[in-house]
């Protein structure tokens, strides 16, 4: 359900009066959004809901902060980039994070394998870029941003956002040429 700016700027004029419906439906409007974004860079579903629910808890706290400038999911998007980074700052290294999987017997190991190995390569090349490059290509291709949203997220100008998006794109081609020329 995608809401207007105008019918957001009448639910955050709710949400000032403590209109908890209001928040409701703002949570239910844009909670999946901000959840795609931060699980798209952390792999800790609960940390994942934590930012999410940190991020809508700043809208509920103070609804007056959003000035109509850009689109709200963007506003959001960015409330939700600086909880993440918080997070990355306070995080020391997890070792359970690492994912061992031992291939079973069964029919079809082979084509599993190939499969793990592809989405391994891309993680591999993904991993290889760098941190606003991968955001940028997130919020153009998966979040569908316009560049002057992804500009207004990352407080970058517009060539910038450009820049970035032709330097991942090759950095990502390359790197994936590579890893086929090994196979």
């Amino acid at each position: 359900m995608e809401l207007s700016n105008e019918a957001i700027l009448g639910l955050l004029k709710k949400i000032a009066e403590g209109n908890e419906r209001a928040m409701r439906e703002i949570y239910e409007a844009f909670s999946r959004r901000v959840y795609a974004y931060v699980i798209n860079h952390m792999h800790d579903p609960a940390k994942v809901e934590e930012i999410v629910v940190d991020t809508l808890h700043e809208v509920w706290k103070h609804p007056d902060r959003f000035r109509g400038e850009s689109k709200f999911s963007t506003w959001l998007i960015g409330i939700a980039r600086h909880k993440m980074l918080d997070a990355f700052r306070a995080r020391t290294p997890d070792h359970d994070e690492l994912d061992d999987e031992i291939p079973s017997d069964e029919a079809g190991v082979f084509e599993e394998l190939a499969e793990k190995q592809r989405r391994e390569g891309v993680q591999e090349c993904m991993g290889k870029l760098t941190e606003e490059h991968r955001e940028c290509l997130h919020l153009v291709f998966y979040e569908g941003m316009a560049i002057h949203e992804v500009a207004d997220v990352q407080k970058c100008p517009q060539n910038t956002v450009k820049t970035r998006l032709f330097h991942a794109r090759q950095k990502i081609k390359n790197c994936l040429r590579l890893l086929l020329e090994r196979e």
